[in-house]
């Protein structure tokens, strides 16, 4: 498909630049077919039913955007560095800027421009350079130290579209994780999930409704724009993921007897869709997943999907139509502009029913 197909006029005002307070008093737009319910994401509890189950992604956002100096003689270029996937102890796949002030061989320091804790600095070498500024940066220490070293010396990644309106700051080490994220790794949070609380997961789980949890680290390419003018000529970074045989195992059982699966996140649909065998079928199976999922997808896992709303030509906006319908999402995001929804990783979410395929 043209990928000038999934763009739309977004006025900037409807960009969140800070969550919903309560988490779970933001908007929820349920989308079946042609209804469109304006609802209250603590109105899950009226929409979900015993038996069905919910799918989250337990990874944790490590701080990943680091700010540091390249020195070459009296020649100093101070770079900044977005890790995006780690590939070794020591060592991981980032994006920097600007690349070309840095080349393969040469050492970055990290926390040397005073934006660091007190003292910390972290030195990586660039190990390979690649396309669109991509790097391999193999670092100083590795292993729980390097974990430690990144969270003195890093800051929250905020997406772009946030960090272009304001400083990310303290507020941001909280909002931007989710009240359950867990394995370390992720560069961006999977903010479907951000609206959960304790309080709504406890009643969710009081009524019946079960928890289950996959990994995705998701990875900076999560934010990189659609270059391309057709669909299949687009090419996704891989993201790490995990799901594990007792959770392989329980949502086979959930599907088996009629319960619904509700992938919370686009994060954990894409592994569910990366987990399936020949049959349909949920394995345990973990590895690096590329998976793009345009429309005329055909989906074996999810019946919903709880997600935020996306931005323009985005390939997340095409996963959402390949889930719901092309022409059904087109009337959910005019529906959702023309009524001041709040859009992207801070805004309000979305409940969408799977399309029949």
């Amino acid at each position: 498909m043209r990928v000038d197909q999934f763009d739309f006029e977004l006025p900037e005002k409807l960009i969140a630049l800070r969550p919903a307070s309560p988490r779970d008093s933001a908007r929820l737009l349920e989308v079946e077919g042609d209804r469109l319910d304006d609802r209250r994401v603590r109105d899950l509890t009226q929409i979900l039913r015993p038996g069905d189950a919910l799918v989250f992604n337990d990874t944790k956002v490590v701080p990943a955007r680091l700010n540091g100096i390249r020195q070459r003689g009296e020649a100093v270029a101070h770079i900044e560095a977005t890790l995006h996937m780690r590939t070794g102890a020591d060592r991981w796949k980032a994006f920097i800027k600007p690349a070309k002030r840095v080349k393969q061989g040469e050492v970055i320091r990290f926390g040397a421009d005073g934006g660091a804790c007190e003292g910390a600095t972290l030195d990586a070498t660039v190990a390979e350079k690649g396309e669109a500024g991509e790097v391999l940066l193999v670092f100083e220490v590795s292993g729980p130290v390097l974990d430690e070293r990144i969270a003195m010396v890093g800051q929250m990644p905020l997406p772009p579209y946030i960090a272009a309106k304001r400083p990310e700051d303290e507020r941001d080490a909280v909002d931007y994780q989710t009240v359950y994220a867990k394995e370390e790794g992720a560069v961006a949070a999977p903010t479907a999930g951000l609206h959960f609380t304790p309080e709504l997961l406890q009643a969710l789980a009081d009524m019946g409704v079960e928890e289950h949890y996959v990994t995705l680290h998701v990875g900076a390419g999560t934010f990189l724009p659609v270059k391309v003018d057709d669909t299949a000529d687009h090419k996704m970074h891989s993201e790490w993921g995990e799901v594990d045989e007792a959770t392989a195992n329980a949502l086979n059982a959930v599907k088996a007897r009629g319960g619904r699966i509700i992938s919370v996140g686009t994060t954990s649909l894409r592994l569910l869709e990366s987990a399936v065998d020949e049959s349909g079928n949920i394995i345990p199976w973990s590895g690096e997943t590329d998976i793009f999922i345009t429309p005329g997808y055909r989906f074996h896992t999810a019946d919903m999907l709880m997600t935020n709303f996306h931005l323009p030509k985005s390939t997340l906006f095409m996963l959402v139509s390949a889930f719901a319908g092309f022409e059904t999402m087109k009337r959910a995001y005019a529906h959702a502009i023309e009524s001041g929804y709040r859009f992207y990783s801070y805004g309000d979410s979305s409940l969408l029913y799977r399309e029949d395929q």
